[in-house]
């Protein structure tokens, strides 16, 4: 039976250390050497034999390694069953042969009793006197520099702590400190005097939580890389997750291999696991009575499933829920309490959203019951201080991970087995679950208010990543009120105000599928329903390439329910219903404008009245009214006053320090110009529009920009460039990441005119080229696509004053500039994905750029400029 590879020791017979070759020991550390033992003395503990193999951690190996050169304490830490243990025993079998007088291994797991941590670190030593069972642990205070003489009682007169001092203090050693968490301040108070009063001892500790002395780096054990189960997964052998989970798979069920059949299943299992070491092998095990798809369909109730380890195991790691109580009784009441309440948030979140979640609510009464409280009974968390506090205990004791957004912002996480954990606390006091759920949708309509009312500003960009990054608790909380008795309104209501999300940040096909149900769901007429109904229909206007008739219906349904709705004084948080109309007549001209009707869209907008806005009118939509004039307009021949249409956006937009209306607006622009066939300078202004769409993950923009830019590269004579970009735009609409409509909203014309174009770079460029760089257009993602469009343009100059980029971030810079992709840049610097693509959406910000072969290429010219000086 395969044993867990955190922690797990296996019964082996002690190894000893081979000697060191002659020329690898120094000559004074041959002086100081010891002289050998007598055989009296007890059997120092030394290193167990590894009856299990080894996942690869080649990049912990040799972080360690450098750390244990530069520090003498060196803390693994990380949640329970990541493999903490049996990567220290690995690193200290790696560095035995730098220290003369070996490594020696403390086992602290099955302790309980503070006062027998000497003990068992004498024993590990080899100590050769007795010390007694309890002896008052040391204080931190400032330690004697000079030991007790001695006397000629059989039983030492010095400390237990001062026993274990002079009996290493002149030698050169590695002690393995395994599992500290639940006896911290006794080994705390062990690791200060030890570095304090010898200068040979180096200390390695695995802890869940850190020991919090000056002195100590910490090298944090994350769960193993998971690859995307629809990705490539011809090689598993590079896949460390898939790996263990094959090789201890074989152990159980003889001549298991991973194949094509089974791959993609076992990359779900794995990821449904986050990578967790233990919690793999635990599923490994079950393969003797379950299929993999099996072990899949059954892993919500993994705490029953994963329950198979075995006595050989260490009673903590005998089952997953075993590992998990384990960090739970470690915690604080404030802590457990927090850790319950933050499980019904999904993946990432940062600290407001922790405070607002977790923090009780004004009405509470301090009782600490029927507030979300855990069954343990835990105190109120009366202020977001309180919340802070109970973070920060988690962070240290590895329940929370902490990631790094590119914005400078801290989030955490809760791997998703530990989220079920603390799901299934709540779920203990009656209503808890719910008013969780329910201050967390609260929360999450509260700020997405907040994003509306700024969003026509400076801080789009800011504001288009952190939606980005809250992705996963939008979609929690749409799914909370939506399928919880008496919230559907509210999920209309955030449905209806992500509208800005859904259209400007790429997201036209998911927000469609939020807002039919949320319609579904409220049939009444509110002015939540109004605000849904055209922002369907504008998201219909990029997503549908059939039909527009649905979403004209659907805009006309929302301006006329708008219009006959009266103010309700008890709603004042209820969108205004005449600024709800006024958003509904902006759309039924675009889908004019989109149905092939120039004419009538420009009848339809220069109708709207010019005056004052109504209370609630959205600014951005507003200035959106003029943009779509200016493709009618084009559309019609009339380029001049859409030329001038465009300026008076831009300007406006300019002085709101606005991005998404003025990409719109330089893509109206670049429109006129093409008309006009004045060919660069409608390059300039769609590759403008390019890069500020793509800052803002535009898609529908970022298409848009991309049609001109074909048209304009074709008759600018860069045929190849111009089937390149062609063979990428029909690739990404032909795999439903890209809109259909095309700049002008003309959809047969424009349909016609692609054919055309195709047809001609065919005949112009002869076949056999055009379909190589077709293909080749064909291979590209969506930012190569858009770095690939933006290549002509001349390199960016190296700012004259130092950018302030930390030391993480210029190095992922180089790997960025090697051609690392984001995993291979992980995979490299031994972090998380998610922590390198925050660590290169942050390059982009601080930088000011769009797109990674700009960062490679400032990386370049700093290296250039560094080598000069």
């Amino acid at each position: 039976m395969s044993t867990a590879p955190d922690e797990t020791r296996a019964p082996s017979t002690p190894r000893t250390p081979p000697p060191a070759p002659p020329d690898r020991v120094s000559a004074l550390a041959a002086a100081l050497a010891p002289a050998p033992a007598p055989d009296s003395l007890p059997t120092p503990a030394l290193l167990p034999v590894e009856t299990t193999s080894f996942v690869d951690r080649h990049h912990e190996l040799a972080e360690g390694r450098r750390l244990l050169t530069r520090s003498r304490l060196v803390t693994l830490t990380g949640p329970g069953g990541v493999g903490k243990t049996r990567l220290a025993w690995r690193l200290a079998a790696r560095a035995e042969r730098a220290f003369p007088d070996g490594v020696r291994l403390v086992h602290l797991s099955d302790l309980h009793d503070p006062a027998l941590v000497l003990r068992a670190a004498a024993e590990a030593l080899g100590l050769p006197e007795p010390l007694p069972a309890r002896s008052p642990l040391p204080t931190r205070s400032p330690l004697p520099t000079r030991s007790p003489l001695p006397t000629r009682s059989p039983l030492p007169t010095r400390s237990p702590l001062d026993a274990i001092v002079r009996h290493v203090r002149d030698r050169r050693l590695l002690l393995v400190l395994d599992n500290c968490e639940h006896l911290l301040p006794a080994c705390a108070d062990l690791v200060a005097a030890l570095l304090r009063r010898t200068t040979g001892v180096r200390i390695l500790a695995t802890s869940r939580h850190r020991l919090a002395l000056t002195e100590e780096h910490l090298l944090e054990v994350r769960p193993l890389p998971v690859p995307d189960p629809d990705g490539d997964l011809t090689d598993p052998a590079a896949h460390p997750a898939l790996t263990l989970f094959a090789d201890r798979a074989a152990a159980v069920v003889p001549g298991f291999t991973l194949s094509p059949a089974n791959r993609a299943s076992v990359a779900r299992l794995c990821h449904r696991l986050d990578g967790l070491p233990l919690a793999i092998e635990l599923a490994a095990v079950r393969l003797r009575v379950l299929g993999v798809d099996q072990l899949l369909e059954r892993l919500d109730d993994r705490y029953r499933l994963l329950a198979a380890a075995g006595p050989a195991a260490p009673s903590r790691h005998r089952t997953l829920r075993a590992a998990v109580d384990w960090s739970h009784d470690l915690c604080t009441p404030g802590e457990r309490s927090v850790w319950a309440r933050a499980s019904v948030l999904t993946g990432s979140f940062d600290l407001e959203t922790a405070e607002s979640v977790c923090a009780d609510a004004e009405t509470d009464t301090g009782t600490g019951t029927g507030t979300g409280t855990g069954s343990d009974g835990a105190p109120s968390l009366r202020t977001p201080y309180d919340v802070l506090e109970a973070v920060a205990g988690l962070v240290d004791k590895s329940v929370l991970t902490r990631e790094e957004h590119w914005s400078g912002t801290v989030r955490y996480r809760l791997l998703d087995g530990l989220r079920h954990y603390g799901l299934d606390l709540l779920r203990r006091t009656p209503g808890a679950e719910a008013d969780a759920r329910r201050r967390h949708r609260d929360w999450t309509q509260r700020r997405v208010a907040a994003y509306e009312r700024a969003w026509f500003g400076p801080g789009q960009r800011e504001i288009a990543a952190r939606l980005r990054a809250d992705q996963d608790n939008l979609r929690t909380a749409l799914e909370f009120s939506l399928t919880t008795p008496g919230e559907a309104l509210a999920g209309l209501r955030l449905a209806g105000s992500l509208w800005f999300h859904w259209y400007a940040c790429g997201a036209p096909g998911e927000g469609l599928h939020w807002l039919e149900r949320a319609l579904d769901a409220n049939p009444e007429p509110t002015p939540e329903r109004a605000r849904a109904l055209w922002v369907a229909a504008l998201l219909l206007t990029a997503a549908d390439d059939e039909d527009t008739s649905r979403a004209r219906q659907l805009a006309a349904e929302g301006r006329e329910l708008a219009l006959g709705l009266t103010p309700d004084l008890r709603r004042p948080a209820a969108p205004s219903a005449p600024a709800e109309a006024a958003h509904a007549e902006y759309v039924l001209g675009l889908t004019l404008l989109s149905g092939d009707d120039p004419t009538g869209a420009v009848a339809h907008y220069d109708s709207v009245p010019a005056g004052v806005p109504a209370p609630g009118h959205l600014p951005a939509l507003a200035a959106l009214d003029q943009v779509q004039l200016a493709h009618a307009l084009v559309s019609l021949g009339q380029t001049d006053r859409a030329v001038v249409l465009c300026e008076q956006t831009l300007r406006r937009c300019e002085r709101q320090g606005e991005d998404w209306v003025r990409s719109s607006a330089l893509r109206a622009l670049a429109h006129a110009y093409t008309a006009r066939k004045q060919w660069h300078r409608a390059e300039s202004h769609a590759r403008e529009a390019l890069r500020r769409g793509l800052a803002l993950h535009d898609v529908v923009g970022v298409a848009h920009s991309l049609d001109l830019l074909i048209d304009i590269t074709t008759a600018l004579g860069a045929r190849e460039r111009a089937a390149v970009l062609l063979g990428g735009t029909d690739r990404l609409r032909a795999a439903n990441l890209w809109p259909g409509t095309t700049c002008s909203g003309r959809r047969d014309g424009e349909r016609a005119a692609r054919r055309d174009r195709e047809a001609h770079l065919r005949r112009s460029l002869g076949r056999g080229p055009f379909e190589r760089a077709y293909r080749r257009g064909g291979t590209l993602g969506l930012d190569e696509l858009v770095s690939y469009a933006l290549q002509q343009e001349p390199q960016q100059a190296v700012p004259e004053t130092p950018v302030p980029l930390t030391a993480r971030e210029t190095e992922v810079a180089l790997l960025v500039a090697e051609g690392l992709a984001n995993q291979q840049i992980a995979d490299r610097l031994v972090i998380a994905r998610r922590t390198a693509e925050g660590h290169v959406e942050r390059i982009l910000g601080k930088l000011g750029f769009h797109n990674r072969s700009q960062i490679a290429a400032w990386a370049t010219a700093q290296g250039s400029a560094a080598e000069r000086s």
